[in-house]
């Protein structure tokens, strides 16, 4: 906050050198120096201990003015300065303790009314002034998911305490965090629209100082000019037991496939490529046991067994290739054990349970939602 200096003369002189003075026509007795004001306002600020290095640069300027242009304030001066130093040090102390965390609770409790980043929790929609998730925002308007929105939160962590991490870290830990995190909010990925991707709001090195630690996941629009309508949630408390029962084993795979090594072939980074082929393959096998183990209903019975009897078979080519010896067994084996994932029997038994039956590219990777899915508050 700034603290402009108050309105004044043009110079030395309101009406020039020799302008005539209203009064008794005899010699005027000596007029008082006027108070400056920035001392003044220097010596409130030091008070207040609220900026207090605000409140020390005001007090620094009064003085140099004071000595210019002969005006009272001195006193206010000096005192501001040595309040505003004092405020100094004990906000270093407050930080260096980790009270700045008690005053972030504060100040975010406080923030925390309508139309603010901080306001937003799991489950809410929201627009943005410009219709942009990327950059710094702190305004933000809240409104029902059925309505056109830039977002919607699904989830939020808070990120350890210490030193201020650095972009690059706090969104890898974003991109880690929120992708880990959708599946609980919108459970199955079919049914995620194609535009859609994952972002994230952090805290900026300013309010990491603060004590602010919060990301806060949500899902927009791969398109800055496009929203979304209608809410993504997609959870066990909007789902029959049987299709709760489904997702959750069909989430192992789904996060073994994410697991996929960052090198482009296979070539590049053939140890990695097998340790996530034994990855995929274990996850398989805990989908094969909890679908075996419940109670289909009629109509989804044998769907869910011929899906079933596909997974085994796909389980047992992604353990061959993960014990390949060479890359030309490996890509037999992984080929055969992809083809095996996304038969139609996946389809078949969707389409019993009452679930989505567009299938997602588990080769599109997902890296996030454009270049830049990071959105600082």
């Amino acid at each position: 906050m700034s603290i402009p200096p108050p309105p004044g003369p043009q110079g030395q002189y309101p009406q020039g050198p020799y302008a005539p003075q209203w009064g008794h026509p005899l010699a005027p007795y000596p007029r008082q120096a006027p108070l400056n004001g920035l001392a003044v306002a220097a010596f409130v600020l030091g008070v207040l201990c609220f900026v207090p290095a605000v409140g020390l640069v005001l007090g620094l300027i009064a003085l140099a003015r004071i000595r210019k242009r002969g005006e009272r304030g001195k006193g206010f001066a000096v005192a501001g300065c040595v309040l505003s130093a004092v405020g100094l040090v004990l906000w270093a102390l407050t930080l260096a303790t980790g009270a700045a965390g008690d005053f972030w609770d504060g100040f975010r409790d406080a923030a925390r009314g309508e139309d603010t980043a901080y306001s937003l929790e799991k489950g809410q929609c929201f627009t943005t002034p410009g219709g942009s998730l990327q950059g710094v925002t702190y305004d933000v308007d809240e409104v029902p998911c059925a309505q056109e929105h830039d977002g919607e939160v699904f989830a939020a962590f808070d990120l350890p305490d210490g030193s201020y991490p650095g972009d690059a870290a706090i969104t890898r830990a974003a991109d880690d965090r929120c992708y880990a995190l959708q599946d609980a909010y919108a459970m199955d990925r079919w049914a995620l629209p194609a535009d859609v991707d994952v972002y994230y709001l952090t805290p900026t090195s300013a309010s990491w100082r603060t004590g602010d630690r919060e990301i806060t996941c949500l899902f927009g629009n791969t398109d800055e000019r496009d929203t979304l309508t209608g809410s993504l949630r997609n959870d066990g408390a909007r789902l029959d037991p049987d299709q709760h029962t489904y997702l959750l084993a069909e989430g192992h795979l789904n996060r073994a496939m994410d697991e996929v090594p960052a090198a482009e072939s296979v070539e590049d980074d053939f140890a990695g490529y097998r340790v996530w082929a034994g990855q995929v393959s274990e996850a398989l096998r805990t989908e094969i046991a909890m679908l075996d183990g419940h109670g289909w209903p009629a109509g989804a019975e044998r769907p869910v067994a011929e899906l079933t009897e596909d997974l085994r078979a796909a389980q047992r080519e992604w353990g061959l290739a993960a014990k390949a010896a060479d890359l030309d067994a490996y890509y037999e084996h992984y080929g055969k054990g992809y083809d095996l994932v996304v038969a139609d029997s996946t389809v078949t038994a969707r389409k019993a349970l009452g679930l989505a039956t567009t299938r997602p590219d588990y080769e599109d990777g997902g890296d996030g939602g454009g270049d830049d899915p990071g959105v600082e508050v």
